[in-house]
């Protein structure tokens, strides 16, 4: 059902590449709501992706961009920029790449060059990219920008790796751009600590299947899907929450509050 809450609304979505990813379900959502969008992604992950599938549904331009290239990120706001006649009002960062866990090393024997670029890719890309509109002036007030994160950035799970150090620096990112944006042209910048959830990327985790049966035990409400996270990316992409920001906000069915629920406890007394 749509409420036309992003109707005129102009948006940038980084990360979609196939039907399982989070940011596939918010290009379709926004879509429904209203927005016009662009569609973005590495030129690597769009090779390996569906993504003009969905540009097509979304009636959508595709602008490949690395997040790490400067160049790129300006080159991506400008050519949207035309495209939309105007400035930008909501960017969504589903960016995340974790080098260590792809070559299975272990948190404590990191191979600090793959760490550096998993930083780079996964968390200091944010900071590029809200520089990029800031030096460019791309977003209009009271714009709204999302980055996707997880929970591990605040408690120990130990196969999440160096990921948990991405996803942290990727909150810290937010909220102090989101200060300063926020004072300049009340730009809110907040991210997602979503539910795990069963994407192409997601799934490279190593214990991934244990993560999401044991959040399912955890969560009152249970794991919030992808669809859903996309539902709530709409409300902050929307007017209705202009005077949220900075904030890291859970969308995990109650798992990030609850210390144990009867479920577990039964399952583990069998």
């Amino acid at each position: 059902m749509s409420y036309n809450l992003l109707k005129g609304k102009k948006g940038i979505i980084f990360g979609a590449l196939d039907e399982k990813s989070i940011a596939w379900k918010t290009a379709l959502r926004c879509h429904e709501e209203g927005a016009q969008l662009v569609l973005t992604n590495a030129p690597v992950a769009m090779r390996m992706g569906e993504i003009n599938k969905l540009a097509e549904t979304t009636q959508a331009p595709v602008i490949p961009a690395d997040v790490t290239n400067m160049d790129d990120l300006k080159k991506l706001f400008e050519e949207s920029m035309k495209h939309f006649g105007g400035g930008i009002d909501f960017v969504l960062h589903s960016v995340a790449m974790g080098m260590n866990v792809r070559k299975g090393k272990h948190y404590t024997g990191i191979d600090y060059g793959f760490n550096q670029k998993t930083l780079d890719i996964s968390s200091m890309s944010l900071h590029r990219v809200l520089r990029t509109a800031w030096d460019m002036d791309a977003l209009n007030e009271h714009a709204s920008v999302v980055g996707l994160t997880y929970i591990a950035a605040q408690r120990v799970f130990p196969d999440y790796n160096e990921m948990a150090d991405a996803k942290a620096l990727l909150e810290a990112v937010a909220r102090n751009f989101g200060y300063h944006y926020g004072v300049r042209k009340k730009v809110r910048v907040n991210t997602v600590s979503q539910s795990p959830v069963r994407t192409t990327a997601g799934s490279g985790v190593k214990g991934f299947d244990g993560f999401i049966s044991y959040a399912e035990k955890m969560s009152p409400l249970g794991n919030a899907t992808a669809d859903d996270c996309a539902d709530y990316c709409v409300t902050l992409f929307s007017d209705l929450t202009k005077m949220v920001t900075m904030q890291n906000l859970f969308h995990d069915g109650g798992f990030s509050f609850t210390g144990v629920t009867q479920a577990v406890i039964d399952q583990m007394e069998k």
